[in-house]
């Protein structure tokens, strides 16, 4: 049977209890207020709603208040600012990548302070830990998570002659199935064969390039890039060639939001695009897709992504108490399933794939599991210390590359000049 997105939304329910039961809190109780973005299409707010609800009900003594603060980066200024100002959230879910500048700020805590927080801690995926393992201690809760996967139109593939079972592996097989997928009337492109996003998140799909090259865009530390480096040039270059050399990518840059729409309508036979699409393209596609591990050069990869959640310092010793309850009961094994059948996200924890629900689910739709299999190869995603400042100058350098008003090589060494600058101070 095929899962709509009312059975997703039906299935989650199951998993969490009572999710939809209104939660009271009593006159006494503590109140914890979260910043939570809204990045991807679907129902995600009620979802989150639901969840809110749930808690409450079974725990009267703490008040949740989910605040939706816009894309991540909204979600992020808003969270900075109001803390600031002395009146900001306890919890947020802010990007992986945040946790440098979160730190440096001085505005949130770590999480294994006890050991029961450190046990639970090791039950999520190591993968998804990373970004926020810094100096030895755990910043970010893993809950919002992705990796980079290709849909692939399998009607599109057959119609080109190609295996609806089998999509490309190395890089050499996407450029070929790129053009073969290509589809032309007259002068004018009917069908893309690939679309890769360069607007939103430009340096992360990039990164997934990198490591498929067999490089990496920075050091560990956040204190250090590496932009101009031969597997970065690789990346960039096989990128901008899909378009110039194999005329099978639009020439520019393809809009975050445009890809999977382009891929829903028939205007594109494969793109890249986070798993967090997945729920969204699975309600709405009107062809048999396919969801496939990205393509690899030296080794497969893709960088993790997506939010975790951290706890800011202005919450009380009572409000921290509170907030790790409700993270430790909203990541549990059933509702960490629950969350990635209705959203499409990673089920951020290796027992969460062990529950009956996502068992079902799987049986139902084998392609959910690629995003977990994947993270077999998956690196951290890229992250430094004035992380947005640095993102803003290799989105843009990349950006040009992509429209062609500078080569890969020069936007490369351009973005390393300037990304150096800004990091001298944090170098030790």
């Amino acid at each position: 049977m095929s899962f709509t997105r009312r059975n997703l939304l039906a299935t989650a329910s199951l998993a969490l209890p009572a999710l939809a039961a209104p939660g009271i809190a009593r006159a006494d109780s503590t109140t914890v207020e979260f910043y939570f973005p809204v990045a991807v299409g679907g129902p995600i707010t009620k979802i989150v709603d639901d969840l809110a609800a749930g808690f409450m009900k079974e725990n009267p003594d703490i008040a949740l208040k989910p605040v939706y603060a816009g894309n991540y980066t909204d979600t992020l200024t808003k969270a900075v600012t109001a803390t600031k100002a002395g009146a900001g959230p306890q919890l947020a879910v802010l990007l992986s990548t945040d946790a440098y500048s979160l730190i440096d700020d001085e505005l949130i805590v770590p999480f294994d302070n006890t050991a029961d927080d450190k046990m639970w801690l090791q039950g999520f995926y190591p993968a998804f830990m990373k970004n926020g393992l810094i100096n030895g201690r755990t910043w970010g809760v893993p809950f919002q998570r992705s990796t980079i996967v290709m849909y692939y139109n399998k009607a599109a593939f057959a119609e080109a002659g190609l295996d609806p079972e089998a999509p490309p592996a190395t890089w050499t097989e996407h450029a070929e199935y790129a053009v073969k997928l290509t589809k032309r009337d007259g002068d004018r492109v009917t069908r893309w064969g690939i679309e890769i996003p360069g607007t939103g998140f430009t340096y992360w799909l990039l990164q997934a390039m990198v490591a498929e090259a067999g490089g990496e865009m920075g050091s560990t530390d956040g204190t250090k890039v590496s932009f101009n480096s031969p597997a970065v040039n690789d990346a960039l270059q096989y990128w901008v060639d899909l378009s110039t050399k194999e005329k099978a990518h639009p020439p520019g840059i393809v809009d975050w939001g445009t890809a999977p729409r382009d891929f829903l309508e028939g205007k594109a036979g494969m793109i890249w695009h986070t798993t967090g699409n997945l729920t969204n393209i699975k309600a709405n596609a009107k062809f048999p897709f396919g969801v496939a591990m990205l393509p690899a050069k030296m080794r497969r990869g893709s960088p993790t992504g997506g939010g975790n959640f951290y706890m800011f310092k202005s919450a009380t010793a009572a409000q921290q108490a509170a907030s790790v309850k409700f993270l430790k009961w909203v990541t549990s094994p059933e509702r960490a399933a629950a969350w990635g059948i209705a959203t499409g996200y990673v089920a951020t924890r290796p027992d969460a794939w062990t529950t009956q629900a996502m068992k079902d689910y799987l049986q139902s739709f084998p392609a959910a599991a690629v995003a977990r299999d994947q993270l077999e190869f998956a690196v951290p995603e890229f992250s430094t210390h004035d992380n947005q400042k640095i993102v803003t100058i290799i989105d843009d350098q990349l950006q040009a590359a992509l429209l062609g008003s500078k080569t890969p090589k020069a936007a490369l060494d351009d973005a390393q000049i300037a990304a150096t600058r800004v990091l001298k101070p944090y170098v030790r």
